[in-house]
């Protein structure tokens, strides 16, 4: 959890804290850091939850429009079959 830092360098850190804010501060202290840490991860989660919806209507989207693209060839082409006959029936006569 806190990469590279080893116990001796945690029990530096506390003790440096400990004389710079004393005892009576250092347990509020912690409290906020806590409560920071807790709500830059929620912050981050709902961005990321938000970021993964965003692709998600993207892809449906884009899936939509080439759906969209394929029924209009197919139509397309469906209407040059039956327009072709009787424009070759023309030819013919």
């Amino acid at each position: 959890m806190f990469g590279s830092l080893g116990m001796p360098e945690l029990i530096v850190i506390f003790v440096i804290a400990l004389i710079i804010f004393g005892p009576r501060k250092l347990p509020e202290l912690g409290r906020s850091l806590g409560k920071s840490i807790a709500e830059f991860k929620r912050a981050s989660n709902e961005l990321k939850s938000t970021l993964e919806e965003e692709i998600r209507l993207e892809e449906q989207k884009q899936r939509q429009e080439e759906a969209a693209k394929a029924a209009q060839i197919t139509a397309t082409a469906t209407d040059a079959q039956h327009v072709q006959p009787a424009h070759q029936a023309d030819k013919t006569a």
